[in-house]
């Protein structure tokens, strides 16, 4: 019996075109990764020069030396043990928590009302809102000081720039209303016709289907405040007992001026929570900055 052996069926010889579309593809793929590894590599040497720096001796730090010898980790002590520094964390944790609260709970029905209630005014409101985001805040900070020094004796507080917050924020509202359009009204309906008001409509379908939008805007808010520095000066500098950690970082330098070490660890102090509120939450974050643009 005569066995047929199937031999294999062999490809075709690629031709000079796609020869010259692998080569172009190829060629991409590396621009593209190589630009991608340039652009992290700027973003994250400074960073890793600060760390470095931070865990250097005072002989070394900005010296030609790249590699601390030895590994000088005491440094974060020290700089957690100088007087205030804790106070400034707790000060900065009630400013920024606190506010950031008070900031979505304020700012999520005044969106809510502008994204799908139906009322003359509605456009004109909108308005005023996107015009208050366009006003610096120094433009209105001498009646500001004068009412909350003068009139409530709250200066040498953080209650200044607190108090406010529960009384919304432009940003933070028009972001939530570009979010809030893109919810379909037919669940806001449903919610209606099963006897649902609009609050009871606003707490339990509204804000599980907005988590992006809120995530959003409490990280801006969160970054905001940590990394204030106008408003403590203005308000908290006549009293250390209330500085935050940007104002307070200040004083730390001015003290410090010729330990960079120091100051580099009391730098990534700082910045360590923002960095680690980030990570964890860039998922929600982007997702909410995206849709916040898919519908006007």
């Amino acid at each position: 019996m005569t066995q047929v052996l199937d031999k294999p069926v062999e490809s075709p010889a690629a031709t000079p075109a796609e020869r010259t579309a692998r080569r172009r593809a190829l060629l991409e793929w590396i621009a593209v990764h190589s630009l991608g590894v340039a652009a992290a590599l700027f973003f994250t040497l400074p960073f890793v020069f600060v760390l470095l720096t931070s865990l250097m001796s005072d002989s070394q730090a900005l010296s030609r030396d790249l590699i601390p010898d030895p590994w000088q980790w005491e440094n974060y002590r020290r700089v957690l043990d100088t007087p205030g520094f804790l106070t400034w964390w707790r000060n900065t944790l009630l400013y920024a928590g606190l506010g950031t609260v008070l900031t979505v709970v304020s700012s999520l029905p005044v969106a809510y009302a502008l994204a799908k209630f139906r009322f003359r005014a509605r456009n004109a409101t909108l308005m005023l809102v996107i015009s208050m985001m366009m006003l610096p805040p120094q433009v209105v900070v001498i009646p500001m000081y004068l009412f909350w020094a003068k009139q409530l004796d709250l200066s040498g507080t953080l209650w200044p720039l607190i108090v406010p917050m529960a009384f919304g924020d432009a940003f933070s509202v028009f972001l939530l209303r570009q979010f809030l359009t893109t919810i379909p009204n037919e669940y806001i309906d449903a919610a209606k016709v099963d006897g649902c008001g609009e609050l009871r409509t606003l707490l339990r379908v509204v804000i599980p289907m907005a988590r992006p939008g809120i995530a959003a805007v409490a990280l801006f808010q969160f970054f905001y405040a940590w990394n204030d520095y106008f408003g403590p000066q203005i308000y908290a500098s006549e009293n250390p007992g209330a500085w935050t950690l940007s104002y307070g970082l200040e004083s730390f330098k001015g003290a410090h001026h010729t330990d960079w070490n120091l100051t580099m660890a009391a730098t990534l102090l700082v910045m360590a929570p923002v960095i680690l509120v980030f990570f964890f939450a860039q998922k929600a974050f982007v997702e909410g900055v995206t849709l916040t643009g898919v519908k006007g």
